[in-house]
Order: C-alpha cells, then sequence, then structure tokens
C-alpha cells in the first residue's frame, strides 16, 4: 500500500486530511509518526511558502511522499490580516481561544455587512520529481461571538456562506462537504491520481 506523510503535528489537522484522503486508499501517517523530527518553523511571508517548507522537509527527512498545508483566515475588513499569522495571531504560543479573542476584539463594533472573511488554504505535495501547490478558498461572515464545540482555530466564528452554521456547528463529515480545506484537498487527489498514487 502507498504511503502519503501529512506535514504536521496537529491532530485536528490529521484527522480532517486523513479523512478526506481515505477514497484514495492510501496509509496516511503524519509527523506523530515521527517523534524525532522537528517543527518546522514556519517564516515565510506567504501560506505558499511555508505549505512547500513544510512538504519538503517531511519528504527530504523520510523519502515519503509527503503532504502540507497552510491555512489562513484573511478579513477583509482587517486588510487580510491575520492571514499567514492565523495560528499565532495573538502571539507565539497562543491558543485558539486566544486568537478568536483578538480576533473578535479587533472585530467590535464592525456592522455585519462589514464582517466578511475568507479562508484560504494551500497545500503543498512533494516527492521524488513532485513539487506541487493548489488553492482552496472559502468566503464567508465571521460572528461577533463564538458558537460550537468541534473543529479548530477560527472555526467557531466563521459562517461560510450559504450556511447557517459555523464549522465549528458542522460534523466533520458536513465540514468535509464545503470547508476550503477540503477544496484544495480534491484538487490534490486529482494530482494523486494522475501521478498513479
Amino acid at each position: 500500500m502507498k504511503e502519503i506523510l501529512l506535514a504536521t503535528h496537529n491532530r485536528y489537522k490529521a484527522e480532517e486530511l486523513s479523512a478526506l484522503l481515505a477514497p484514495l486508499g492510501v496509509h496516511v501517517r503524519s509527523l506523530n509518526d515521527f517523534p524525532q523530527l522537528q517543527e518546522t518553523v514556519e517564516d515565510q511571508p506567504t501560506l505558499e511558502g511555508n505549505a512547500l517548507k513544510k512538504a519538503r522537509e517531511a519528504f527530504h527527512a523520510t523519502g515519503i511522499l509527503s503532504l502540507a498545508d497552510d491555512t489562513g483566515l484573511e478579513v477583509f475588513y482587517l486588510r487580510l490580516d491575520p492571514g499567514v499569522l492565523s495560528a499565532r495571531y495573538a502571539g507565539k504560543n497562543a491558543t485558539y481561544a486566544d486568537n478568536n479573542k483578538k480576533l473578535l476584539r479587533e472585530m467590535l463594533a464592525v456592522p455585519k455587512w462589514r464582517r466578511g472573511a475568507q479562508f484560504r488554504t494551500i497545500i503543498a505535495l512533494v516527492g521524488k520529481g513532485i513539487e506541487h501547490t493548489v488553492e482552496g478558498k472559502v468566503e464567508g461572515t465571521l460572528l461577533e461571538e463564538p458558537r460550537g464545540s468541534n473543529g479548530f482555530g477560527y472555526d467557531p466564528v466563521f459562517v461560510p456562506n450559504g450556511q447557517k452554521k459555523t464549522y465549528a456547528e458542522m460534523t466533520l463529515e458536513e465540514k468535509n462537504t464545503l470547508s476550503h480545506r477540503a477544496l484544495a484537498l480534491q484538487k490534490v487527489l486529482t494530482v494523486l491520481k494522475n501521478l498513479g498514487v
């Protein structure tokens, strides 16, 4: 059976990506299977740069076809912030709750019609003679307070356009039908099939 390495230690992200990759019938591993590997320093100025850096480092360390993503929440009112800094918006060791609190503080009293945002995911695929990036993007609205307990990151404050639930109020199965990461991964599945994986 062929293997794909998800270049992440984030168990939520690994769960989400593993569920989306299940139809391929490949053995999915994550960096949690390789405790000796250090976390990639995400110091690139773009989502694309970080995704490629993570995938390249994972592939060079293990020789396994590696898939990495970088995702940013881009708030139009904040000129696309937090963007590439989404995971550490409230500081280096910020929790998801810390990031959400900071974001909601910055959006305090901003009217609903100005609370538009988009989640953008870049997925990089790196292997022997292979280097691809794809993008998935979903627009929506930011709430004034969090709702729901599923998911991770900014899921409790983001309602995708055309939906009534936040990502955090959806089941993983529901989220995987319409999320930014799912849209990007559908493109990756096409690339993998074309490569014969």
